[in-house]
């Protein structure tokens, strides 16, 4: 089975725009590997990144947002270790 992404965005914050982008761009770099990519509206400056069940970014942590960058990474790290991800590997 697929993994399954998870992003938890504050709508309070209004950060919905930011959320689908990254949905977006994670959706075009694991088109046929992810079994889907969900939006979870929250509250509270709240905007984290899950796959399946690991919390794999949290902007309170980090103390920032998420490079797209960096997410691809993350992901693919944890799915397909000797994938290429062109430029975003550099």
């Amino acid at each position: 089975m697929n993994p399954k992404v998870k992003i938890i965005y504050c709508t309070q914050c209004r950060w919905l725009l930011r959320a689908a982008w990254i949905a977006q761009e994670l959706l075009t770099t694991f088109d046929t590997d992810l079994a889907e990519v969900a939006l979870q509206p929250g509250t509270g400056g709240i905007f984290e990144v899950w796959l399946n069940e690991e919390l794999i970014f949290s902007r309170k942590k980090a103390e920032r947002f998420p490079e797209s960058k960096e997410l691809k990474q993350l992901i693919r790290d944890r799915i397909d270790p000797e994938r290429s991800l062109g430029h975003s590997d550099r």
